[in-house]
């Protein structure tokens, strides 16, 4: 697959504390691949590919939070923005092992500061393209407001809102952005989705 833009950093979240998981959700296997391996396979072909706060990976750079402690997806969006050095984020989680390639890159192929899927009327911020606007209002959120949440930086922002209409025309239904963050719902996943299929080894 062809990258749809030249300066795309598609980086990866995988410093959750996994709390509800038990264990480190990257390692968590779907149909017998860790998550973290699945993600990164499926998009490979999209940009340049970073670990955020998570386990080391072989010619995947893995880059720290800059903040100690855990701040959260905000934090790991921070650091991705400061690493990509005016690049554009796709910004996703290591617990959604459906991502889909296509989305990610249509998604990056719109305009807007921050280009965000709407799903029942929420805003799936783990599964988005972030450009460099959002890094100074990530980082001032980080550092005085005390609201750590990546949804805050939307009301700072450009956003382009992609509703259900636009992404079930790409062939989304949700898969995306379906987080498996406990041990049953892989299970459910696998009875709703089947395995994910594998592209090529990261």
């Amino acid at each position: 697959m062809a990258i749809p833009h030249p300066d795309l950093v598609v980086a990866v979240l995988a410093g959750g504390a996994s709390r509800r998981m038990g264990r480190d959700k990257a390692s968590v296997p779907v149909g017998g691949v860790p998550m973290l391996e699945r993600v990164l396979d499926e998009l490979a072909g999209v940009g340049e590919r970073i670990v955020v706060g998570g386990p080391g990976h072989e010619e995947i750079p893995c880059i720290p939070d800059l903040r100690s402690g855990r701040r959260g997806p905000l934090a790991g969006l921070e650091a991705a923005l400061s690493w990509a050095d005016g690049r554009d984020v796709a910004l996703v989680a290591v617990d959604q092992p459906y991502v889909r390639a296509a989305t990610v890159t249509a998604l990056a192929n719109l305009p807007g500061d921050a280009v965000v899927p709407i799903d029942r009327d929420h805003p799936q911020v783990t599964c988005a393209v972030y450009r460099p606007a959002c890094l100074p209002v990530a980082r001032a959120l980080l550092e005085g407001s005390g609201r750590t949440s990546v949804r805050a930086v939307l009301g700072a922002v450009d956003v382009n809102e992609v509703t259900d209409d636009l992404w079930r025309a790409w062939g989304e239904d949700g898969r995306s952005w379906f987080s498996i963050d406990t041990p049953s719902a892989v299970d459910d996943a696998l009875a709703r989705f089947g395995a994910p299929p594998l592209r090529s080894t990261p």
